[in-house]
C-alpha cells in the first residue's frame, strides 16, 4: 500500500474556480501563497495566462503561444496574496460572468537567490524540496551549459520557456529520455535533437541544456519549471493505448497507476499507432467532480472548455482509467505521457483516501 511523503497536497497544489467580474477581485482560499498561477478562462477562446514570482505581477507567458512575455492591458494578475492572488480587469482571466479556472503550485514566499551548481549560474532558483518543484531564472550564451535546479534529486519533467524572444515551450520528461522533447504549445509528437538536453539526462544537482534557441540562445533570458516525483503527491510517467471498441465513456481502457488519487491530469500522445498531431489533455477534479470526468482544456489551443465523452477518465483512489478510445488519450498502440498531481491513497495519519 502506498503512503505519502505529503500529508496535505493542498498545501502545495491546488485548483480554485471563480466567475469573472471584470473589476480587481481578490481569489483566496489557498493554503500558500503562490509561486505559479496558470489562468484560463473557460467559456472563451482566451490565452493560457502563466504568472510566476520570478517574473512578477502582470508579466504573462502563454502555453498556446510562441510569444515573449507580454503585460496585458488592462491588467491580469496583480498580486500574489498570502492565501491566493489578485486579477484586474483583463478578459482573459476575469471577463464578466465568465468562469474562469486557476491552478497554483507552491514554491516559496518569495524568489530564491542564484544557484551556483552549474557552469551557469540562474540568476535566482526557488526551490521547495519537500513538494519536488523548483523555478529557475536564466540567460542563454549559446553553448553548451548545465544549470542547477535545487532539488536534491534529479527532475523528472522539465518545462522550459523564452521570455525576451519567441519561441516553442520546450519539455525534457523521464520517460521519453534525454535525447528527446516536446513542445507544451505544439500537437508535435516527440522530437529527437541532441541540441536541447546536451543528450545529458539530468543530475540530483544540475540540467543540462544545449544550443538550441529555445533553451539556450545568447542574452535571451528563460524561465524554467522542475518537477520531481513525490510520492503520494506527484506521478509522471506513460502508458500505451489499446484503442478498445465500446460506447463512449464507458470503454475498458488502460488503468495507470499513480499510487494516489489524482486531482489533476495533464495528457500528450507522444508517438505511435495510428494518431497524430494530436492535442495536450488537461483534466482535473475541480472542474468535473464526478467520474468519468469529460471537461477538457488544452494547453497548446487557446479555446473555451470542451466537454464530450470523447474526453472520458476516470479519477480513483490509486490512478485512473481511460473511458475512450480517441486518438488523444488512447489510440491502438500509441504511446502516452503524462502528468498527475493529487493526494495520497494513505497518508502519514493512515487515513485511507477515498475513491469518486
Amino acid at each position: 500500500m502506498a503512503y505519502t511523503t505529503i500529508n496535505k497536497s493542498t498545501d502545495y497544489f491546488d485548483t480554485k474556480t471563480f466567475t469573472g467580474t471584470a473589476s480587481s477581485q481578490s481569489i483566496t482560499g489557498l493554503n500558500f501563497k503562490p509561486s505559479l498561477v496558470w489562468l484560463k478562462n473557460r467559456d472563451s477562446a482566451y490565452a493560457h495566462s502563466l504568472f510566476d514570482l520570478h517574473r512578477g505581477t502582470n508579466a504573462r507567458i502563454r502555453t498556446e503561444s510562441t510569444n515573449a512575455q507580454d503585460n496585458p492591458s488592462p491588467s491580469a494578475l496583480t498580486a500574489f496574496n498570502s492565501n491566493g492572488f489578485t486579477v484586474g480587469a483583463d478578459i482573459g482571466v476575469n471577463q464578466n460572468n465568465e468562469n474562469i479556472v486557476s491552478w497554483n503550485w507552491y514554491a516559496a514566499d518569495s524568489m530564491g537567490s542564484s544557484n551556483t551548481d552549474g557552469s551557469l549560474n540562474s540568476y535566482a532558483t526557488t526551490v521547495n524540496t519537500t513538494a519536488g518543484f523548483s523555478i529557475i531564472s536564466y540567460t542563454g550564451t549559446g553553448s553548451n551549459a548545465t544549470i542547477g535546479h535545487g532539488l536534491g534529486v534529479a527532475p523528472k519533467v522539465i518545462i522550459v520557456k523564452s521570455l525576451s524572444g519567441g519561441g516553442d515551450w520546450t519539455s525534457y520528461h523521464s520517460v521519453l529520455g534525454h535525447t528527446k522533447f516536446m513542445r507544451l504549445n505544439s500537437t508535435n509528437t516527440v522530437g529527437t535533437q541532441s541540441s536541447y538536453w546536451n543528450d545529458t539526462a539530468p543530475t540530483s544537482a544540475v540540467f543540462s541544456i544545449g544550443t538550441a534557441g529555445d533553451v539556450n540562445s545568447n542574452g535571451t533570458t528563460y524561465i524554467a519549471y522542475c518537477f520531481a516525483e513525490k510520492t503520494g503527491y506527484s506521478k509522471f510517467g506513460k502508458y500505451t493505448g489499446d484503442g478498445t471498441s465500446g460506447t463512449n465513456p464507458n470503454v475498458d481502457g488502460p488503468f495507470i497507476y499513480t499510487g494516489f488519487k489524482p486531482k489533476w491530469i495533464l495528457i500528450k500522445h507522444s508517438g505511435g499507432g495510428t494518431a497524430a498531431g494530436e492535442h495536450w489533455n488537461l483534466q482535473d477534479v475541480k472542474r468535473s467532480p464526478n467520474n468519468p470526468s469529460i471537461v477538457m482544456l488544452s494547453p497548446n489551443q487557446n479555446s473555451a472548455e470542451n466537454s464530450t465523452n470523447n474526453n472520458g477518465i476516470d479519477f480513483l483512489s490509486n490512478g485512473f482509467k481511460i473511458r475512450n478510445n480517441d486518438g488523444r488519450l488512447n489510440n491502438s498502440g500509441a504511446s502516452y505521457i503524462y502528468m498527475a498531481f493529487g493526494q495520497s491513497l494513505v497518508g502519514t495519519n493512515n487515513v485511507p483516501c477515498t475513491a469518486r
